[in-house]
């Protein structure tokens, strides 16, 4: 039992010491990179339509406030 918890320990650190040797490589970084090139892609376009969203807002704001006014105009001329 005692061999085998150390086989078991000693796999384990071989294991992880070769891991981090391949998360370190050229090629894991040029993935990395890749990766964050795309989510920086990503960014931009969300960001894009981020400020459609809110120029379209505006104009529906700006219209509804026209609304309003045009239907108190009409409201206080049949009043009178």
């Amino acid at each position: 039992m005692k061999w085998k918890g150390i086989g078991l320990f000693a796999l384990g650190t071989l294991f992880g010491l070769e891991g981090i040797k391949l998360l370190s490589s050229k090629d894991a970084k040029k993935v990395y990179s890749h990766c964050t090139a795309g989510v920086l892609r990503m960014k931009d376009s969300v960001l894009d339509q981020v400020t459609t969203l809110q120029e379209n807002c505006a104009d529906i704001y700006e219209e509804a406030k026209d609304i309003n006014e045009e239907r108190s105009k009409k409201e206080e001329v049949t009043e009178e």
